[in-house]
C-alpha cells in the first residue's frame, strides 16, 4: 500500500526539523558579549561608541546585524548639487557625543548646512517665534542639517576600521528564543544563512517593528496621526546680496500639519510636510511642477486662500499653469502685491535684485524639485513601557526608534536616539569598569531611568504641540497665537527650550522641554473657557518666564 504524505505531516516535519536544528545550532552557537540588532543610526553608533572605549574595545565581543545591504550605503556618493530626501537636524549635544566617538571626522561635511536661526509661525493667526543662535551662550549654530546617508555612511566608515565589531549585513533575524537547560540562560539569536548567536546582552535598535521588543514582551503604547509626511529635495535660487546665508529654518503650522523648509546648501533646502493623507496622496502623485507651486503657495497665502487651493487640487485641477493662476487670482483677492516676498505666482522679484522687506520671513521660492526624492511615508507616535526586557525577556534593552517615534515636527527622532546610545554606552563601560555582568536588569537600569522621562518629555511636548496646532477653535487660536508672541519676548524661555533641544551641550540641568510641555498642555486645555485661557496667558506665562529666568540664569 503507497503511503501519500498530507500538507499537515509535512508541516509537522519541517517543524520537528526546526526545532531540531535550533537545539543543534543552540549546542554550536556563537558567544557575544553583545549582539546589535539594526543597522540604522542608532545601532551603528552604539557599535561606534563601545569600539572607541579602550575597555570596551579589548573586552568585548559585539556583533551588528542588518537585513540590508550596507555595502550601498558604505559606497553612497551623490553629485555635489543634488541631495538624498530624507534628512535630520545634528544638534549641538549630538555633534559633541559623535566628535566624542571619532564619527564626526568621517562626515562629510561640505553636504552638511549650519541652522543660524529658526522661524516659526501660525497658520492662522500668522503669530510667530523666531530662535536664533546668537541667544544661546557660547553657541555657534543652533543644529546642522545633514543627510541620514551621510551619517550612516560615516559609522560606517568608522566600523570598517575598527575590527573588534563584526557587522553581519544582508542577512535576517528569522528568531529569537530564551536558551534551554541550566547554562547562562542568554537569548539565541537564529539568523538566516542557518548562524545562530548567543548574547549576553541583545540590544534592539531595529526600528518601530522591533522583533527584540516582542522577544523581551515589551509591550508599548500610542496611535497613528491621521497625517502622512511629504518629503522632497527643493532647488531654489541663493539668497539675495543682502539677506544672510540660506542657513534659516522655517515652519509654518497649517490646520491640517506644519510644514518645514530646512536648509542643505545656498542653493538647495528639504521638504517634511506633514498633512492629512488625501492630501498627502495628490501631493504625491502632483507633477514637480505642481508641487513646488503648492509648496511656495503654503508658506505666502493666507490658510483660507491655501485651502481653497488644495480644494482644486482635489477635485483633481493637476496641471501646473492652471494652479499657477489660482494662486495668482488668490494671491490678487488678498491684495498680495507682486513686489511682495508673500507672491509667488504674480512675484515680480528677479534673481539678484534688491529683497523687500519681509525677504528674510519666509524662504526662497522653490524653482524645481530634485528628480525621484518626492516621497510619503505615515506619522505615528509610540513609546515602548520599558527600555528593559525582565524575566523570559531579560538581557534585552532598546534604543532608537524600537523604544520611541515622534512626530517630526521639532527634528528630535534622531538626536533623541543619539541621546540613548550615548546613555546606554556609558552606562555598558560603567559595569564593565566594575567588573559587572553588562547583561543584568541592575547594570542597565541607570540607562532606563535616564533616557525613559526624559524621553516622554519630549514626546509629550511634541505631541501636544501637534494637537495644539491641529485645532481651528477660535479660543485656541487666541491662546496659542498670544502665548506664542509673548514667549518671543521671553528671551530666557526661548534660550531655555533652545539649550535643551540640544542647541547648545552646555547648562545641561536646564529643562526647557518639560517646562514647554507644561506650557502647551496648559494651551491645550484652555479650549474649554476663556477663563482658563486668560489665566494661562496672564499668570501662566509670568511664571513661565520667572522660573526659567530663575533656573536658567540664576545659577549660572
Amino acid at each position: 500500500m503507497a503511503l501519500f504524505a498530507t500538507p499537515r505531516s509535512l508541516a509537522r516535519l519541517r517543524c520537528r526539523r526546526r526545532l531540531f536544528l535550533r537545539s543543534f545550532s543552540s549546542e554550536h552557537a556563537r558567544d557575544n558579549d553583545i549582539v546589535i540588532v539594526g543597522g540604522g543610526p542608532a545601532g551603528l553608533a552604539l557599535a561606534a561608541a563601545l569600539a572607541s572605549n579602550p575597555t570596551a574595545k579589548n573586552s568585548l565581543k559585539i556583533t551588528l546585524i542588518e537585513g540590508g545591504d550596507l555595502s550601498k550605503i558604505q559606497d553612497w556618493s551623490m553629485p555635489p548639487n543634488a541631495y538624498s530626501n530624507r534628512v535630520s537636524s545634528i544638534t549641538d549635544t549630538s555633534q559633541h557625543f559623535l566628535n566624542k566617538i571619532g564619527i564626526w571626522h568621517y562626515v562629510e561635511h561640505a553636504r552638511t548646512n549650519p541652522i543660524h536661526q529658526m522661524q516659526v509661525w501660525d497658520g492662522i493667526s500668522g503669530a510667530r517665534i523666531t530662535f536664533d543662535a546668537s541667544e544661546i551662550p557660547e553657541s555657534n549654530e543652533m543644529a546642522r542639517m545633514t543627510e541620514n546617508l551621510n551619517l550612516q555612511r560615516a559609522l560606517l566608515r568608522k566600523l570598517s576600521d575598527t575590527p573588534s565589531v563584526r557587522v553581519i549585513q544582508s542577512v535576517k533575524v528569522e528568531s529569537i528564543q530564551r536558551e534551554a537547560g541550566d547554562r547562562n540562560d542568554w537569548p539565541l539569536v537564529h539568523l538566516s544563512n542557518g548562524a545562530t548567536l548567543r548574547a549576553r546582552l541583545l540590544v534592539g535598535a531595529d526600528g518601530f517593528n522591533s522583533p527584540v521588543r516582542s522577544f523581551a514582551g515589551i509591550s508599548s503604547y500610542g496611535w497613528s496621526y491621521d497625517t502622512q509626511a511629504v518629503v522632497a529635495t527643493l532647488n531654489h535660487a541663493p539668497r539675495g546680496p543682502f539677506q544672510a546665508p540660506n542657513n534659516t529654518a522655517y515652519q509654518r503650522f497649517l490646520p491640517t500639519g506644519p510644514i518645514a523648509f530646512l536648509p542643505l546648501s545656498p542653493c538647495t533646502s528639504s521638504l517634511v510636510w506633514s498633512t492629512k493623507p488625501h492630501l498627502a496622496a495628490a501631493l504625491n502623485k502632483s507633477s514637480p511642477g505642481v508641487l513646488a507651486q503648492l509648496i511656495n503657495a503654503a508658506f505666502r497665502l493666507p490658510e483660507p486662500s491655501f485651502q481653497y487651493i488644495c480644494k482644486r487640487l482635489l477635485e483633481g485641477v493637476n496641471s501646473s499653469e492652471e494652479i499657477k493662476e489660482e494662486i495668482a487670482f488668490r494671491e490678487r483677492s488678498d491684495g498680495i502685491s507682486s513686489h511682495s516676498a508673500y507672491a509667488s505666482a504674480t512675484s515680480m522679484i528677479s534673481d539678484g535684485g534688491i529683497s523687500p522687506d519681509d525677504a528674510d520671513a519666509l524662504p526662497p521660492l522653490v524653482i524645481s524639485i530634485q528628480q525621484g526624492t518626492i516621497a510619503s511615508f505615515p506619522l505615528r507616535y509610540n513609546h515602548a513601557e520599558s527600555y528593559l526586557g525582565e524575566g523570559a525577556g531579560s538581557r534585552t534593552v532598546l534604543v532608537g526608534d524600537a523604544a520611541h517615534t515622534v512626530h517630526p515636527l521639532a527634528g528630535q527622532g534622531l538626536n533623541m536616539g543619539l541621546g540613548d546610545v550615548d546613555a546606554l554606552s556609558r552606562c555598558i563601560i560603567q559595569a564593565l569598569t566594575h567588573g559587572g555582568d553588562i547583561g543584568s536588569y541592575t547594570a542597565l537600569m541607570p540607562y532606563a531611568r535616564e533616557r525613559y522621562f526624559e524621553n516622554h518629555k519630549v514626546m509629550s511636548a511634541i505631541d501636544k504641540l501637534h494637537k495644539v496646532y491641529s485645532s481651528t477653535a477660535q479660543p485656541v487660536v487666541w491662546a496659542r497665537s498670544v502665548g506664542l508672541e509673548v514667549v518671543n519676548e521671553l528671551d530666557s524661555v526661548k534660550a531655555a527650550l533652545m539649550m535643551n533641544a540640544g542647541a547648545s551641550s552646555r547648562l545641561q540641568n536646564a529643562n526647557g522641554w518639560d517646562l514647554f510641555a507644561k506650557s502647551v498642555g496648559s494651551l491645550a486645555g484652555a479650549a474649554s473657557t476663556s477663563k482658563m485661557v486668560g489665566e494661562m496667558v496672564g499668570a501662566g506665562i509670568q511664571v513661565l518666564a520667572k522660573n526659567a529666568g530663575e533656573r536658567f540664569f540664576g545659577r549660572h
